[in-house]
């Protein structure tokens, strides 16, 4: 397949990319980045020597680009990671994100529908069907319900590439996961800014009283997630992907204490964040049943694995 994939540099992006050229040698990914703040090339490091593998820096949001980048390479599949996924960043600029994950994603389905792609992935969030309680689990049938800007833009995204499965019969699937971790996370996300922050001798601030829990999935286990919907997802589905490893703030942010050997008196509770979720988790069983994915990251060496990079990283930088 020659696959373009948008948001390339990005954290998922960046790994997925990693993923298809060491698993497929005919296989050729194009590789569409603006290169925001977020996108960083050395996520790429030593991918660029690969024949099968091109970046391009631009936008999605540039029709004439991507319809370039389409008809130059003979693009089969489009996967979509390119997104602003700061929820911070969305309630303080929530007009970037509509232009990014809305318009965005408008210009690929355009272009892909015009040219006849055989395939386009929508990589969404389970922040777009809201927090849950203590009990339950979010399905594909669930309502979505988001509560921030960027879940409203995720959640707006979703609706677009379903409805060019039911209007223009496109192939369409959408996957959404839970939180993933993993080395080479920019430092706004929650593992690696504590992380960063316990390195540099900072306090690790955590919003509220840190009872807010997510499921924390690695991120080589979505990108192999994202490949069987890639090679077998069927037109106009929802994939959830789920780690199956809940875990509150204060645990994560305590367990990074440990792994660090600092004092947990570094913590710090701040005032918490505007339309806070309480709860993420999905129902994964869907894609379990369909072709026998699961996890296969163990959390405990997952996690020492990045927080290992990031020590590597700052000590080496």
């Amino acid at each position: 397949m020659r696959i373009l994939v948008t948001g390339g540099a990005g954290f998922i992006g960046s790994n997925f990319v990693r993923y298809v050229l060491q698993n497929y040698s005919e296989d050729s990914v194009i590789n569409l980045d603006l290169l925001t703040y977020a996108g960083n090339l050395h996520n790429l490091d030593g991918v660029s020597a690969d024949s099968r593998y091109c970046f391009v820096q631009g936008n999605i949001r540039n029709r004439e680009l991507v319809r370039h980048l389409v008809a130059e390479y003979d693009i089969d599949v489009i996967v979509n990671f390119a997104a602003e996924s700061h929820v911070d960043r969305s309630i303080s600029n929530p007009d970037t994100f509509v232009e990014t994950n809305v318009e965005g994603t408008m210009a690929l389905l355009d272009v892909a529908k015009e040219a006849g792609i055989s395939k386009f992935i929508q990589i969404s969030t389970d922040e777009v069907y809201g927090a849950l309680g203590k009990t339950g689990y979010f399905t594909e049938e669930s309502t979505l319900q988001p509560n921030s800007p960027y879940s409203a833009s995720k959640a707006s995204a979703d609706m677009l590439a379903r409805a060019y499965f039911e209007t223009y019969g496109l192939d369409v699937s959408i996957t959404r996961s839970s939180n993933n971790y993993g080395p080479r996370q920019h430092p706004e996300k929650l593992i690696p800014r504590m992380i960063t922050r316990g390195l540099a001798g900072k306090t690790l601030p955590i919003y509220g009283d840190g009872q807010n829990v997510r499921d924390w999935l690695y991120v080589m286990d979505n990108c192999r997630a994202i490949d069987l919907v890639m090679c077998y997802g069927r037109a106009g589905e929802v994939y959830n992907i789920g780690g199956h490893n809940e875990r509150s703030n204060n645990e994560i942010v305590r367990l990074i204490c440990s792994e660090l050997g600092i004092s947990e008196d570094r913590i710090e509770y701040v005032a918490d964040r505007l339309g806070h979720d309480w709860r993420y988790a999905v129902d994964s069983s869907k894609i379990e049943r369909s072709w026998g994915w699961k996890p296969e990251a163990n959390f405990e060496k997952a996690f020492k694995k990045t927080v290992q990079y990031y020590k590597d990283y700052y000590t080496n930088k």
